[in-house]
């Protein structure tokens, strides 16, 4: 059975729901209970020219003989500003601390940059091959991921290898790079956090006879009725008053991975067939392209999503 989500507009205009006794966004990231390390660069074989940067949020308590939940955050730059709107490392140390979730260990990625070493003059600024890597619905990310990012990760700090405790998410093409990973590879990512995401054409590249060579993902929502379920629970936040230009409008192409997630499960119910079933959760908010209204709901979108996990003796302890 689907399960759905609509927060109230009001509800978000907080800086977080009530249920938070600390919202995570007021918390300064030096006073984290667990630590943020890095950032590391990461050269891609994968990518090769391009190297991208990463950091790790280790949580307080971190035993490797326990191995904690994942979450891969796209856009790391932007997911771990201690002055931006997602803050993401605060949110996860808020909520272990109060044993609202699990252990997590929190992976922040930036997209890759065409130069020998990551610049530094760049700061939230996009690197110049995000298009590339977040917008192609080919396999290539989900490798550098899985056979490059992930491994280096894995050398110093061990996590789950149970898909139902790994979340990939992010925001705009940060979002659809999260969905892609999950969807080709429900074996590695079982959670999707998908913010203002970008289910548009910005990947989708003509030919001279104007002809597909490439294509963007306005058409996931196709793909999603006429393809077996995967066993994927994802949360979907977008603004009625999102993009609307020549790669499509973000707030209908939302809509309609909402939509389609849902058919997809009607129409497996009708035909009682056995297997997975989409677990999808959702919040239409009141704004535009931007992270804010993601970053306000994200704490409890964390709940939702390990919402039948129980937090680790440690973390209610902390």
């Amino acid at each position: 059975m689907i399960r759905s989500i609509l927060l109230a507009t009001a509800l978000l205009a907080t800086a977080a729901p009530a249920s938070i006794a600390m919202p995570p966004q007021a918390i300064d990231a030096a006073a984290l209970h667990g630590r943020l390390e890095g950032p590391f660069e990461l050269q891609s074989r994968v990518y090769p020219g391009t190297v991208r940067r990463y950091w790790v949020y280790v949580p307080a308590g971190y035993d490797p003989k326990r191995p904690p939940n994942l979450l891969l955050f796209q856009d790391g730059q932007r997911a771990t500003n201690p002055k931006g709107s997602l803050k993401v490392p605060a949110v996860l140390d808020a909520l272990i601390a109060q044993g609202a979730i699990p252990q997590t260990l929190g992976v922040f990625v930036t997209p890759g940059n065409r130069s020998a070493h990551y610049p530094d003059t760049l700061g939230m600024q996009n690197p110049d091959h995000r298009v590339e890597e977040y917008d192609a619905l080919s396999d290539a990310y989900a490798r550098m991921t899985l056979d490059e990012l992930l491994p280096a990760v894995a050398q110093r700090w061990r996590f789950s290898a149970d898909p139902k405790r790994r979340a990939a998410g992010g925001t705009s093409s940060g979002a659809i790079a999260s969905w892609t990973l999950a969807w080709r590879h429900p074996e590695a990512f079982g959670d999707v956090i998908s913010f203002i995401g970008s289910y548009t054409s910005i990947g989708l590249a003509l030919g001279a006879d104007g002809q597909p060579l490439t294509y963007g993902g306005d058409i996931y929502p196709g793909l999603i009725r006429k393809s077996p379920i995967r066993p994927l629970r994802v949360f979907l936040q977008d603004g009625r008053e999102d993009l609307d230009n020549e790669h499509g409008n973000w707030f209908l192409a939302n809509q309609q991975m909402l939509t389609s997630l849902e058919w997809a499960n009607a129409h497996a119910d009708a035909e009682k067939r056995a297997g997975p079933r989409y677990d999808v959760g959702h919040a239409w908010t009141g704004g535009g392209h931007s992270d804010a209204e993601g970053g306000a709901i994200l704490p409890e979108v964390l709940r939702w999503i390990w919402r039948d996990q129980p937090a680790g003796a440690q973390a209610r302890s902390s």
